[in-house]
């Protein structure tokens, strides 16, 4: 068992997620832009470069220099108020925390970096093309400016996902020589605060209530959860740059021939 840092620790998939892995006998550093969860250690922004760098900096004193797994949870929706919001959160929240926090895995025997996708991350990838480059690009800058260009907090949201999904499969191929692995799992709709927040939304929320999967149900966080558990388990020792669908069929139903 070991030491494992969790984004998004607050709430949702993230907060089922430190639940879990306390209850398998790690330790979670939990973070968070608040710090009313059980589990959140650092209250840090990860939406601005501050607020990354106080997150990898805080991570570093309290794991004593090393970790066993980064758990990246946090993010934001299509109920964001800007779409440069998603952009920061999703993507450079993401991957600049784990750039900043993987030299600590290194000592790890059983190192797992695991990325909360999304099965839209498949979605309207030609409509997003350019900001999704901008983001491969690490020009924040540009990523925010064509995020608000583009008028839509949807687009901005299936393009982060998309970016940190190839940015993730890119890494677990550069550091596996380190022992360290890297990993996806995409949720479809899941029943947490976030999707309740669309479902909610007038812009968008019939059709997310209208968006089933083919089980006939949205997920639970646990069930998400326990595919997060299984990747940073020896059960997952030679599982690495893979992308795990935990959607009920979605991405099956939208994409049958294309896996």
């Amino acid at each position: 068992m070991g030491s494992i840092a969790v984004t998004g620790s607050a709430s949702g998939i993230g907060a089922q997620v430190c639940r879990m892995l306390e209850s398998e006998g790690h330790s979670i550093i939990g973070i968070d832009q608040k710090t009313d969860g059980k589990f959140t250690r650092i209250a840090a922004d990860l939406s601005s470069k501050v607020g990354r760098q106080s997150a990898i900096d805080e991570t570093q004193r309290l794991c004593d220099g090393q970790l066993d797994g980064i758990i990246c949870c946090a993010g934001v929706g299509v109920t964001a108020p800007s779409a440069s919001l998603i952009v920061g959160v999703n993507f450079f929240g993401v991957t600049e925390l784990v750039d900043g926090l993987a030299p600590l895995l290194v000592e790890s025997e059983n190192a797992s970096v695991v990325v909360i996708g999304s099965v839209a991350a498949t979605h309207q990838q030609k409509e997003t093309a350019d900001l999704a480059q901008a983001m491969f690009d690490f020009d924040e800058q540009q990523a925010n400016r064509l995020a608000e260009a583009s008028g839509s907090t949807h687009l901005a949201y299936a393009a982060s996902k998309f970016a940190v999904t190839a940015w993730a499969r890119k890494l677990s191929v550069s550091i596996a020589s380190k022992g360290i692995r890297v990993n996806v799992v995409a949720p479809g709709a899941v029943e947490t605060p976030l999707h309740q927040a669309s479902k909610d939304d007038p812009r968008f929320g019939e059709a997310v209530k209208n968006f089933v999967a083919p089980i006939g149900r949205n997920g639970q966080p646990e069930e998400i959860a326990n595919a997060v558990s299984f990747l940073v388990s020896d059960r997952a020792s030679f599982i690495s740059g893979s992308v795990l669908f935990v959607d009920g069929g979605m991405d099956a139903m939208m994409r049958a021939k294309q896996f």
